[in-house]
């Protein structure tokens, strides 16, 4: 007798059955494709405007204390904006973008939307923290602003780097959760449209400890990548070969 036939496993979830399991999983299917399309968008605009925001910001680089103040202000009104309802407010661009607000393209938007100032500003505290001496040594070197934002910035705060997009990973995967409220399908709809609403408990359940297993998996994904990026060190003869 196995493990599996001493639970049973009908009366802890009797609402569970090859149809639902079937739903489950291609709800799960659908949440993952939601998260790696919008966290791939995000991931690329979140740097580039974190990055900006740290060359622009006063006493660096590119300091331009105008550009800087706008793209702060543009960062913390989005990020103080409920998903929900920025969602709601999202309606006619997604509409005119993708040409629905329903399943999984419409809640592309909303989702990167949402998703890019949080990254960005995690973006910004992770490069804050390369050191100053580095990057004034590399202006002193002759290096370009190009040049000191691809070999110094994202190549010392690597580390930095990968714990936000773990982060921002496990925060895009609550929003699309979240998305399953207006009809953008996902693991978040079979909880609120079977378990929520037809108060079946045990498929909110089965929900809950899918989605804990891929935040556990990610959080493990992000704990090998730091510990393998962790042990680079900045080296100026390495970029000063790299210039020739």
């Amino acid at each position: 007798m196995n493990v599996l036939e001493l639970i049973d496993f009908k009366s802890w979830f009797p609402n569970i059955d090859a149809k639902v399991w079937e739903e489950i999983l291609k709800a799960t299917m659908d949440t993952l494709i939601m998260v790696g399309i919008s966290g791939l968008i995000a991931g690329i605009l979140g740097i580039a405007l974190g990055v900006t925001l740290v060359v622009t910001r006063e006493g660096n680089i590119l300091g331009n204390k105008f550009v800087y103040l706008i793209l702060d202000k543009i960062v913390n009104i989005f990020r103080s904006i409920p998903f929900i309802i920025l969602a709601m407010l999202l309606i006619p661009f997604t509409r005119f973008i993708i040409g629905t607000t329903i399943g999984i393209p419409g809640a592309i938007v909303p989702l990167v939307v949402a998703t890019v100032p949080f990254f960005s500003r995690q973006v910004q505290l992770a490069l804050t923290e390369v050191d100053k001496g580095v990057i004034e040594a590399s202006v002193a070197m002759g290096c370009t602003p190009l040049e000191i934002i691809f070999r110094v910035y994202l190549k010392e705060g690597l580390p930095s780097l990968i714990r936000a997009g773990s982060l921002t990973i496990i925060s895009l995967i609550g929003l699309t959760t979240m998305a399953g409220a207006f009809g953008a399908g996902g693991i978040g709809n079979v909880a609120i449209s079977r378990g929520y609403n037809r108060f079946q408990g045990d498929v909110i359940v089965v929900s809950t400890l899918i989605m804990l297993i891929v935040v556990v998996i990610c959080q493990a994904m992000k704990r090998s990548a730091d510990v393998s990026g962790s042990g680079r060190r900045f080296c100026f003869s390495e970029l000063n070969y790299n210039r020739m």
